[in-house]
């Protein structure tokens, strides 16, 4: 049977190209996705970056740590606690102390990740001055790098400063030595499960920690980009001062602190710098993001290489009718189809290692460009991508053409000649069954999701993988759907198009696959991530109540003085909340942590409009609490253990109980609850009576604050995709596309080919060439247009199914349908589909004109 393959084979070459490049592509994107995702696993450790020359660095406790049952759970602090007075006192007493402040910058021509810090902490980088002098005076300060000069004026949120020198950027490293750190991901909230002793769960945004490391090689970056202030002026800007450094021996400082604070040397000091962890949480946001990008890559791969051979297969009929009538056993022919796929399968799946050997490091510098990975991440270097992909594509090629080579030798001699032209039924047993599988299933998932938990059809993960289930089984389904879906048009080419279309329903079928794979997904991931968009807007269109919000002008806080002045100004009902978090331990294992606001109970009803669904918020207090319906105890009255942002262990009360809708809804507390979170928004309303204007200007009069309208507030918090989705998401279309563009050409291709016979039929029948072109042109159009609207209908399933979510947490539900998307994914279907099915008839109409046939 080998033999009689590699014969076949070289006879009959033109009919496996299209088998063979689907899988070569497949089996190269399915190791590509391998060796990233591999790449993904592991972050380096950092040396010391901004404290690099510091001799010792004291910071307070930023690590809350709670025992339980199955280990101790670890949680990053909201508000890391201050090193406590006592401590400094005894630390000043042993050597110079100087107390470090970090905050974010606003200026004008700027870069967008500025820095602030005090200009006492540059020496411990150490930054030197290239040109000028350090600032003396509350406006004057020092920038890093070449973006700003000496004596340019800068217009900063905090108001105009004078560049007065600059220093030269220094780079951090990255090395590949011992040590790990933490990932701090997002997976969403959770309730209960064990896992590992030092896991915690980040209800809405945050996620699990898990540890990384890497034997990748040293790296050089940028630090930061910095501004240095005068130490008074940072120390306004920025109130709050987590660490410091001490110039004194390490033991003497241990010995000072003792159990207070953090005591950081050697390549601890790493841990004072900002986002210590900002490597290993990219990282885990890239597994994330590769983890569903190859699910959804190997999908389509599978999907696509399957349909192709089984195509391929199925077109060659004829030949296993003259087979069979010369006397080859049913075994035998499906003996030659599998040798057949096992030598195009191994060919191809090679190919498709070495080529996704070649299209990874492109993958890499794309994701380092577009902010996803640190500078450092490279993609190569792992065995096992190369085995997974090699072996999927070679099984892949086998079972495609395992099913068709089954039904072809059962199937007696006449008969295999007598359907050589129409297809018989239009579904096989196992397809219908398997396809009604699978759309029942998915049905039944979808409904027990919505009963049970629909905020879990919100999550990134669930609205991208699926719609898959939905897809495979439409697919699958497809071929009993050709016919109704088929229009009937007006004229000769019209009938023609539709009995083409309808008689040969598993090639209409195989050719909308691709067309359907393509729109599916569009338009259920982009319209997925525009109904959710479109609902967290609503609800902060809807929550908003305030005429005008106030934020800081620079840094991460509002001056305690500014806030005073505030509350001063006539006319004006101020509420001022500050951004921080509460833990709870859910279970008795599960450590979660929930984003809060800090607010006066007495104001907030009047400022922000939340979705209360049991309780009031008006008996919030000092003892109470307000938690959404997510959390696992939500009862009025009920008394919650939770840990404050500092680590503060408190007992309160629910006082209200909000509903879930998008998550966004938070956890709020009062004040004295805040755990030390600075104020860092003001909501204001105009009283009765007064003007708003005036209200406004006074409001403006304020130094250092920021003055936003409502609908300023509304548009800037208007809350837009996550990067890492939307590139994550356009990732996976963009392979979907490319992928089943050239599916689609393959699998016309050799429909074209194998119709010769039929077009040379009309020929003699009188039907000129133009016309045949007009009847491929069509054709490819409407069996473009049936895939089309094949995945506009699960589309459409999918969009339902996170609309009732929607709709069952309470939240602004509007179905978002991404028309134009859909429209231009169509028409490069269309675009794709007419060319490939018009010129394999234009070359042979060609050859016979030179031929003067």
């Amino acid at each position: 049977m080998l033999s009689v393959a590699v014969r076949t084979l070289r006879a009959r070459w033109a009919a496996f190209v299209g088998s063979f490049v689907a899988l070569t592509l497949g089996v190269g994107l399915v190791t590509v996705m391998g060796q990233a995702l591999a790449a993904s696993r592991d972050a380096p450790v950092r040396t010391p970056e901004r404290f690099a020359a510091a001799p010792v660095v004291v910071r307070g406790h930023d690590t809350l740590r709670v025992a339980t049952p199955t280990g101790v759970r670890t949680a990053q602090l909201a508000v890391p606690r201050a090193v406590p007075a006592a401590t400094v006192a005894a630390l000043r007493a042993l050597g110079t102390v100087v107390q470090d402040r970090s905050f974010p910058v606003r200026a004008d021509g700027g870069p967008a990740t500025l820095v602030g810090h005090p200009w006492s902490t540059a020496q411990f980088a150490p930054y030197d001055l290239t040109t000028g002098r350090a600032p003396r005076t509350a406006d004057e300060v020092v920038t890093t790098g070449h973006w700003a000069s000496v004596g340019d004026r800068l217009e900063t949120g905090d108001g105009p400063v004078r560049v007065v020198g600059t220093v030269r950027a220094r780079g951090g490293t990255v090395r590949a030595r011992g040590g790990t750190g933490h990932a701090r991901g997002g997976t969403g909230h959770a309730r209960g499960g064990t896992g590992h002793a030092d896991e915690v769960v980040v209800r809405a945004r945050g996620g699990t920690e898990q540890s990384a490391r890497s034997d990748a090689g040293t790296r050089p970056r940028d630090i930061e980009n910095a501004v240095f202030y005068t130490d008074v002026r940072a120390a306004r800007l920025e109130p709050r001062s987590a660490q410091l450094v001490v110039t004194a021996d390490a033991a003497a400082v241990r010995a000072a602190v003792g159990d207070s604070a953090r005591v950081l040397t050697g390549d601890d000091r790493r841990f004072a710098d900002a986002d210590p962890y900002r490597d290993a949480e990219s990282l885990t946001a890239l597994n994330a993001l590769f983890g569903t990008a190859g699910g959804v890559t190997a999908f389509v791969s599978v999907f696509v290489v399957a349909s192709t051979f089984a195509f391929a297969v199925d077109r060659r009929r004829r030949q296993f009718g003259l087979l069979r009538t010369a006397g080859a056993t049913p075994g035998q022919i499906r003996r030659s189809v599998l040798a057949e796929a096992l030598l195009v399968g191994t060919l191809a799946s090679a190919t498709g290692c070495v080529l996704g050997a070649y299209g990874a490091p492109w993958l890499a510098a794309l994701v380092v460009d577009g902010g996803l990975a640190p500078a450092w991440y490279t993609i190569g270097g792992h065995g096992w991508p190369y085995h997974l992909a090699f072996w999927t594509g070679l099984s892949v090629s086998v079972c495609g053409a395992l099913t068709a080579s089954l039904r072809a030798g059962r199937i007696a001699p006449a008969q295999a000649l007598r359907e050589v032209s129409v297809d018989g039924r239009p579904l096989t047993g196992g397809r219908r069954w398997f396809g009604a599988a699978l759309l029942l299933t998915a049905c039944a998932t979808l409904s027990y999701a919505l009963l049970t938990d629909p905020g879990d059809l919100l999550h990134r993960k669930t609205y991208i993988s699926r719609p898959l289930l939905v897809t495979t089984a439409v697919a699958l389904l497809s071929p009993a759907l050709v016919r109704p879906l088929v229009p009937r048009l007006p004229g000769v080419i019209g009938l023609l198009v539709r009995e083409n279309a309808v008689a040969g329903v598993r090639r209409t079928a195989a050719v909308a696959a691709p067309v359907l794979v393509t729109v599916a997904l569009a338009g259920s991931l982009l319209g997925a991530t525009a109904t959710l968009t479109e609902a967290r807007a609503a609800e902060v269109r809807q929550r908003t109540m305030a005429d005008f919000v106030v934020t800081p002008g620079s840094g991460t806080a509002l001056p305690t003085d500014a806030v005073a002045r505030l509350r001063r100004v006539p006319g004006a009902l101020v509420s001022a909340t500050a951004a921080t978090a509460v833990y709870t331990l859910e279970d008795g294992v599960a450590l979660v942590k929930s984003e809060a606001r800090a607010v006066d109970p007495g104001p907030l009803g009047t400022t922000v409009r939340l979705p209360v669904a049991a309780g009031r918020l008006a008996d919030l207090d000092d003892g109470s609490i307000v938690v959404t319906e997510e959390w696992a105890r939500h009862r009025v009255g009920q008394r919650v253990r939770v840990w404050l942002g500092d680590g503060t262990s408190r007992s309160l009360r629910i006082a209200a109980v909000l509903a879930t809708g998008t998550g966004e809804s938070g956890v709020w507390l009062s004040t004295h609850n805040a755990g030390g979170a600075p104020v860092d928004r003001v909501d204001v309303r105009a009283r009765a009576g007064a003007d708003p204007e005036t209200v406004a200007a006074k409001l403006r009069a304020v130094d250092g604050v920021r003055v936003l309208s409502r609908a300023q507030w509304v548009a800037s918090a208007y809350p837009g995709t996550n990067r890492t989705t939307r590139l994550g998401v356009l990732l996976v279309l963009g392979v979907a596309l490319v992928y089943t563009g050239i599916a689609l050409v393959n699998t016309l291709v050799m429909a074209a080919a194998e119709r010769r016979r039929e077009r040379a039929v009309l020929r003699l029948a009188g039907v000129t060439g133009g016309q045949i072109l007009r009847l491929t042109v069509a054709e490819a159009l409407t069996v473009v247009g049936v895939g089309a609207v094949l995945g506009l209908l699960v589309t459409l399933v999918n969009l339902a199914g996170m609309w009732g979510a929607l709709r069952l947490v309470s939240a602004p539900a509007t179905l978002v349908v991404p028309w134009p998307a859909l429209g231009a994914v169509t028409a490069a279907c269309a675009v794709l589909a007419v060319g490939s099915a018009v010129v394999p008839v234009a070359v042979s109409a060609a050859r016979r004109t030179l031929s003067g046939g």
